[in-house]
């Protein structure tokens, strides 16, 4: 399907939202993802094509992507992506994937993002504030410094509160410092039996905490995992 780039947006120094018209109608659940292709000249060795997750809420009229950018270097995908003008069209893969809220709205949640892992619980909040739908949610994100701290009208608007951990603080920082671990996650609440804990990130990342929650006692049916490849633990 086709799509034209509409604006972006910067939330963070590292971190950018690209919103774009579809060309028609366009059906997909929160926390799906797409691929984008994106033609340019002197493509690198990872090609002109890339997944994203959604981070747009299926009601609005726009969809969006959001992606973080290197301080240095990155690839060609990314250097293009920035380059993208007003009314530039750009095709896109239906949507996949099964990273989506369970249809029991009572079950209890804890949504895990390390990085840029947030984006499909971007679209999750979204979806909850557009629909009205209430859920029992915790929420914990991992960043590297308190500059990439973001997103907090997504929150706001979900009635969602993040407990946040912080792996490079500066001194005034008075939070979570460290990293995730299985340990500062079951923390967050007592789990039961019906709790599912959702985590998305890093690929290193989200099964190093798969394993370590399941060694902690979680059936492996209560872990839902989403990886991004090529992106570096928090």
């Amino acid at each position: 399907m086709q799509i034209t780039f509409n604006h972006f947006e910067d939330n963070t120094p590292s971190c950018r939202t690209f919103y774009f018209t579809p060309e028609q109608p366009f059906a997909y659940t929160a926390g799906q993802f797409i691929e984008l292709t994106l033609p340019h000249d002197n493509p690198d060795k990872r090609g002109i094509k890339r997944w994203f997750t959604l981070s747009s809420s299926p009601p609005q009229a726009r969809l969006s992507i959001t992606t973080k950018f290197a301080a240095n270097g990155g690839s060609s995908f990314k250097a293009a992506l920035q380059e993208l003008k007003p009314g530039t069209q750009l095709t896109m893969s239906s949507p996949m994937g099964d990273f989506v809220l369970p249809k029991m709205i009572q079950t209890p949640l804890v949504f895990v993002a390390g990085g840029i892992g947030i984006t499909p619980f971007l679209s999750m909040f979204k979806w909850l504030k557009d629909t009205g739908e209430q859920r029992p949610i915790r929420f914990l994100q991992a960043v590297s410094n308190e500059d990439e701290i973001g997103f907090q009208d997504v929150l706001d608007g979900a009635r969602q509160h993040a407990t946040i951990v912080v792996s490079q603080p500066s001194a005034a920082w008075g939070g979570e410092r460290g990293h995730l671990s299985a340990d500062l996650i079951l923390g967050l609440e007592p789990p039961t039996k019906d709790s599912l804990f959702y985590i998305s990130g890093p690929e290193t990342l989200v099964e190093t905490l798969a394993t370590d929650l399941a060694a902690a006692g979680l059936d492996k049916h209560q872990i839902v995992g989403d990886y991004f490849p090529n992106y570096p633990a928090d």
